[in-house]
């Protein structure tokens, strides 16, 4: 199991609101910090993968099970 600093909880959310949990929480996170997202909108990893190229940041983990899906990005 991956340890993270700060969860974030984005089940039942759609596009944009997961992404922008994610933001809201890097953005109070220390270099090298890793949260930890769960959500159930089927497009997140797609906005997670670009927004992770795009800032920096690492998707360090990625795990899909059944709906759910679980991140675990690193702030750079």
């Amino acid at each position: 199991m991956i340890e993270f600093n700060i969860e974030v909880d984005a089940v039942g959310l759609h596009c944009p609101l997961p992404l922008l949990r994610l933001k809201k929480a890097l953005k109070d996170m220390l270099s090298g910090e890793v949260v930890k997202v769960t959500a159930t909108d089927p497009a997140a990893h797609l906005d997670f993968g670009v927004y992770a190229e795009q800032t920096g940041n690492k998707i360090i983990e990625y795990i899909r099970a059944d709906e759910q899906q679980v991140f675990y990005v690193r702030k750079k």
